[in-house]
């Protein structure tokens, strides 16, 4: 029984690494992630960092979330080297969501203040990041600290995530 399991292990062990070593496309879903060097990292793991709901995933590269969506799935790749995100600070955002059309951005503090991409969305033809959709980039600086909605939509799919900053 205990021969079974080791070899179970083994299977599924080289199950995942062949199916990373075999470049997923776009669409597909893999349980990595782009590290600041581009290369795959390990499945990253939930922090404390998030809020209201949506929480911050950190492994080896750089933190990402997974954002509560209609109609679409969404995915936020933070280049941030550590979570909370600062206040006033420019944050570059790599964003995958599936849907039709191109996408709109724009976060709103609970106080009503809105945070508008100060660049972006940008389209992306590739990237080693693999998560389900299309991929844009945009540069957002909140400026206060708080749970930040940033809110995202395409002609056919809309979603949201919440950023902690401080």
């Amino acid at each position: 029984m205990r021969l079974m399991k080791v070899c179970a292990g083994v299977v599924v062990v080289v199950m995942v690494a062949s199916g990373c070593a075999s470049g997923a496309g776009a669409g597909s879903r893999t349980d990595v992630k782009a590290s600041p060097s581009g290369e795959a990292s390990p499945r990253p793991t939930a922090t404390g960092a998030g809020c209201h709901g949506t929480p911050v995933l950190e492994g080896e590269g750089f933190p990402e979330v997974r954002g509560t969506a209609r109609d679409a799935e969404l995915w936020g790749l933070l280049f941030v080297k550590a979570t909370p995100l600062s206040a006033g600070d420019e944050v570059k955002i790599v964003w995958r969501m599936t849907g039709e059309g191109p996408l709109r951005a724009r976060a709103v503090h609970p106080d009503g203040t809105l945070a508008r991409p100060v660049w972006g969305p940008e389209e992306h033809g590739s990237s080693t990041w693999r998560r389900p959709g299309q991929e844009w980039g945009t540069g957002f600086v909140f400026p206060k600290r708080g749970c930040w909605k940033v809110e995202l939509s395409r002609d056919r799919g809309s979603g949201h995530v919440w950023l902690p900053v401080h």
